[in-house]
This record gives C-alpha cells, structure tokens and sequence, in this order.
C-alpha cells in the first residue's frame, strides 16, 4: 500500500481558482500512480482535518497568500508532517518579491532596477509627491506591481507619468507594499528547477511571448494569448548562462525540491532576475509541467518525483 497523501488546494487566496485547476491536477495524476489521496480545500478547520485523516504527506497546491508565504510551511512543521516544495524561509522570501531583490543585489544576482513603497509611506509621509523622482531615476515605461502576490495579479505596465499614482492605488489594493520596476525590453523565460539527490537541475528554458506588451494574468492562463517555445531561442552557451543563473537564483534563496526563476533577457542579451516562485502552478498551460515535458518527464511522473522527496524526508524525522 502506497503512501497516503493530503492535497491541499483552494483557500482564500486570489488566486484560488488557479490552485483548485492545479490541485486537481495533481490529485487526479497521483491517484493514477496508485497513492490514496484526500483533497483538502483549505480553512478553519484544517488542522483538526490533516489529524483525523493522519497523511503521511501534504502535496501544497496553494497559490499566493497562505499558500506559498511561508504560513501553511510553519503550520506543516509544527505538525511534522512532511510536505512538497521549498521550507519556510524560502517560501518568506521567495513570495516578497521587494525583499527577494534585496537578496539578490546583496548577491550579485542581476536583477531589473526598482524601487519598492509600502502604503504607510504614502499615507503617512506624503511619498506621492516622490514619484516625480522615480521616474527621472527609473524612466519609462514602467512596471507597477504588488509586492506580496502572484500569478501577475494587480501588475500594470505605465508608458506615461499620469498613470504611475493610479497604478499604485490598483497595486496596493492587492499588498500593502508595491514595487515599481524599470521595465526592460527583451524576452521572457522561465526557468524551473527540479532538484535529483538534493542537487538542483534546471529544466528546459520556456520562452514567454505574450500577444500584448507583457505577460499578466489573462495571458497567463488563457490559452491562445502566449506563445510559447520550449527550449527557449538561444544558442547552447546563453542557455547555459541563463540555467546556471537560475540554479543559483534557487541556492541563494535556500529552496529545495523545486522553483521557478522568471527572467528577462534584455536586448544586450543579459538575463535580469525578476522573482522566484516557490510553489510553479501545475495547471494545463502551467510552465513548469510545460519545462518537464521537454525533459522528458510526463506530468504523472513529476508530480511522483515532487511526492517522493517530501516522503523522503518523513523517513529522516
């Protein structure tokens, strides 16, 4: 009898319909494999439901808020129950995007300049009347988006100075902290880390071409509106550059099992780190399943592979 696992997805996050598209996903491809699995939409009552139904793991399909901040990790621990993706820490930082570029330029990781702005200082100090400064260091266009959230929600891309204040409004109703990012022209990619014995490989480049300036949520996840090409259009040394990078990217950070390093090449050919995800959607038009694809490792399997490691560590507890 295989192992009996919890798969958690839902919540009240934005991006719960998302999570439930992953979730079942998941729940479906690892019935397939023959594990008995139980769904859990996440709420009030889940700790009270994971000690009833004692798994002997927790697949994470959370996105955003609750899901991938690092929240459910620290309740998982406490629990000791083991559990699929990167720890707390990098869940923390992974999932503030203001504090991850901080990380990045202690490190030397490049990464696209900005400037990140909480909601008390507009409220309290009058920081509106800094933006004329903002942009005369970044320039235009710009883009605006929340600090603390995912699957491009609340992102805006400003070409001209009127928009920028109303633009961080729409931000901060979604984080109380924005960051306001030089946008770079260039390509897009994705890079997914899939760790083998506890050594980080990187998967395939996915090259990201949107069919509007950039690549937000309705491209995301509606198919027909992003072309995408898997491995990416580069020679085999940028490949090599841009994956190298990345691994170094989910080193710094301290992930483990899995990530998704989201790039820009710009038009000198350099990658600019723009975040990383800790926990990759698994849904249809999803790039990290999409990445694993091309490396030869079908959905099924690569949902095994994350289910394994975390089951791995139940054994050393």
């Amino acid at each position: 009898m295989k192992e009996k696992i919890a798969v958690l997805m839902g919540g009240r996050s934005l991006e719960r319909e998302v999570s439930l598209k992953s979730g079942r996903r998941v729940s479906a491809a690892l019935k397939d494999k023959g594990y008995p699995i139980i769904q859990l939409d996440i709420n009030e009552n889940l700790v009270d439901a994971l000690n009833e139904e004692k798994p002997d793991m927790v697949y994470i399909a959370l996105h955003g808020k609750y899901g991938e901040d690092g929240t459910i990790q620290e309740l998982l621990e406490i629990m000791n129950i083991p559990y699929t993706g990167p720890g707390v820490y990098a869940s923390i930082v992974g999932f503030d995007k203001a504090l991850s570029k901080e990380i990045f330029q202690l490190a030397n990781i490049p990464t696209a300049p900005s400037f990140s702005l909480s909601a008390g200082a507009f409220k309290e100090m009058g920081a509106s009347g800094a933006l004329g400064k903002v942009i005369k260091k970044l320039g235009l266009p710009l883009i605006i988006k929340p600090a603390r959230q995912g699957s491009a929600l609340g992102i805006k891309y400003i070409e001209k100075p009127g928009g920028l204040a109303e633009a961080l409004i729409g931000a901060l109703s979604y984080d109380n902290k924005v960051i306001i990012e030089k946008y770079i022209k260039g390509k897009e990619v994705a890079v997914s880390i899939l760790e083998e014995s506890g050594e980080p490989r990187a998967l395939p480049i996915v090259e990201i071409v949107p069919k509007k300036e950039f690549f937000d949520f309705e491209s995301m996840y509606t198919m027909g509106e992003t072309d995408y090409f898997v491995p990416a259009r580069f020679s085999d040394k940028q490949t090599t550059e841009i994956q190298n990078l990345a691994i170094r990217v989910h080193q710094t950070l301290r992930c483990r099992d899995v990530s998704r390093i989201d790039m820009i090449i710009d038009e000198d050919n350099q990658p600019r780190v723009l975040e990383l995800n800790t926990g990759p959607g698994m849904t249809e038009t999803s790039l990290l399943p999409m990445a694993a694809e091309a490396a030869d490792i079908d959905f099924a399997n690569l949902v095994e592979k994350l289910a394994q490691m975390a089951l791995g560590r139940k054994m050393k507890v």
